[in-house]
């Protein structure tokens, strides 16, 4: 059996989330500005989020797509 993944955008506030697990946790900067992630007490990433995603989503078919890498911080 999967795993599930929720994924929840804010068309008005053009902003993406997706969470992988459902528990405590909170969003800390990454190295693109648009980017958070989403991570638990111990510093695994369990989500991320993404501002002004529809912008991010038109300059993707002009440049480079974004790509980022999200890292777990095992205190």
């Amino acid at each position: 059996m999967g795993k599930e993944v929720k994924i929840w955008y804010d068309k008005e506030g053009d902003y993406l989330e997706v969470i992988f697990e459902q528990k405590a946790g909170y969003f800390r900067e990454t190295e693109n500005d648009a980017v958070m992630e989403k991570v638990d007490e111990e510093g695994n990433v369990i989500g991320f989020s993404i501002l002004s995603f529809s912008i991010l989503k038109v300059s993707a078919l002009k440049e480079k797509p974004l790509s980022i890498t999200l890292k777990s911080h095992i205190l």
